[in-house]
């Protein structure tokens, strides 16, 4: 399985990016998916997490209201839409997936990983 992430790059405060990861090797929609964030000296967080069929979201309180995750089954991709980006955006953000079945959401474990994209916010 390999996850790649796209879509990164510098934005303005207020501004807008849409990071989008392709993903391949097994049928995509037996997958949970998430975007996870870390900026430097903290530790990775979860910003959004989408089901299988995309119709159970999860988005950090941290950036509720301002980021949107979605996902095509077809096309075998996962985005996060992200508006009204603050400085404290500014991180790297890897996309995830997990076959495994779990009650628990949102996912927080993951076993394969994208190779992260760089957000930089200007303030």
């Amino acid at each position: 399985v390999q996850l790649q992430a796209s879509g990164g790059g510098l934005a303005q405060a207020g501004g807008s990016l849409r990071l989008s990861c392709a993903v391949s090797g097994r049928t995509f929609s037996s997958y949970v998916t998430g975007w996870f964030r870390q900026a430097p000296g903290k530790e990775r967080e979860l910003v959004a997490a989408i089901s299988r069929s995309g119709g159970r979201t999860y988005v950090a309180d941290s950036v509720k209201g301002r980021f949107t995750i979605s996902r095509d089954n077809a096309k075998s991709t996962v985005y996060l839409q992200m508006n009204s980006l603050k400085f404290e955006d500014t991180a790297v953000y890897y996309c995830a997936a997990d076959s495994r079945v779990s009650t628990s959401w949102p996912k927080k474990e993951y076993d394969y990983w994208g190779q992260g994209t760089q957000v930089t916010v200007s303030s």
